[in-house]
């Protein structure tokens, strides 16, 4: 069963972090969690340590780096997170390693954090710490390129909950997260489905009761998830590229969260998940990957 008792939001002191501040605390209010915010210091940059300077000097000013930052961490959001329970921790390390470390060692339930992509390109680019917490992380992932323009605190709803699926056996994990986020906050629960799309080549010929078998195919085991996770949520289902398809659908339907499966799959309906970097990057929500 999911939950939601322990967020984890790591932190770099940028504007970006502030809106996915407003999340975690968006979500800690409506489950009672416990909010970690989380800083990796790096440590010295090895050519510092080839310098022909003084270990003592080196490590003085190491430890004064530590001071500052824990002092930084100690006053960011303090107005914003006032309502609820924080831990403040600060850790020396790979950020994406240590992230990933601590939210499989505390047992969080979620990470939340923004893409860090930069400019006008952010919609192509996903952050290199955010990408490897994706790729390492075994906790669901709240992230997105729209984080850091969070609304403020009282229009942040969870009324619509979309997610995408792909017919992996896999499938069923994004699907019962979704499902228990709707039932808990009363939301409606929508599934998606990107099938291939089936146009042919000049002169080619392809049967065009193929997109209808396709289509029927996919209600069916999707029809077997929904069993597994005890859900009824309505079914849409539209041919073309995954990642199209699933903005333009979140974007219709005006959801508030859209949840997706990460992993690898195989086969023509293994898709999905081959595109999460690209959907999490194009969707017009944030984007849960579990």
């Amino acid at each position: 069963m999911p939950a939601m008792s322990k967020i984890l939001l790591p932190v770099d002191f940028s504007g970006r972090c502030r809106g996915a501040a407003r999340y975690a605390e968006a979500l800690a209010q409506r489950f009672g969690s416990e909010v970690t915010m989380l800083h990796v210091l790096p440590p010295p940059h090895y050519e510092f340590s080839v310098l022909e300077v003084g270990g003592s000097v080196l490590n003085e000013l190491y430890a004064a780096r530590m001071r500052q930052a824990q002092s930084d961490l100690d006053a960011l959001l303090q107005e914003e997170l006032a309502g609820i329970r924080v831990n403040r921790v600060l850790l020396e390390g790979d950020p994406a390693r240590k992230i990933v470390e601590y939210a499989e060692t505390e047992q969080v339930d979620l990470i939340v954090m923004p893409t860090h992509g930069y400019g006008p390109f952010r919609r192509f680019i996903l952050g290199s710490v955010t990408a490897k917490v994706l790729h390492d992380a075994d906790r669901p992932v709240w992230t997105g390129v729209h984080l850091e323009e969070a609304p403020p605190l009282e229009r942040i709803t969870f009324r619509n909950v979309l997610v995408a699926l792909d017919l992996s056996p896999q499938a069923v994990e994004p699907l019962s997260w979704a499902e228990w986020l709707a039932s808990a906050c009363d939301a409606r629960l929508w599934i998606v489905h990107a099938t291939p799309s089936l146009e042919g080549r000049a002169g080619e010929y392809f049967d065009p009761d193929w997109r209808v078998h396709l289509a029927e195919q996919a209600r069916a085991e999707i029809a077997k998830l929904q069993e597994q996770a005890g859900s009824k949520a309505e079914v849409l289902i539209e041919d073309g590229d995954a990642p199209r398809v699933v903005c333009s659908v979140a974007k219709r339907l005006g959801a508030d969260v859209l949840v997706i499966g990460r992993g690898s799959a195989a086969g023509v309906f293994g898709r999905l998940r081959t595109n999460a970097y690209s959907i999490i990057r194009q969707s017009p929500c944030p984007v849960v990957s579990v």
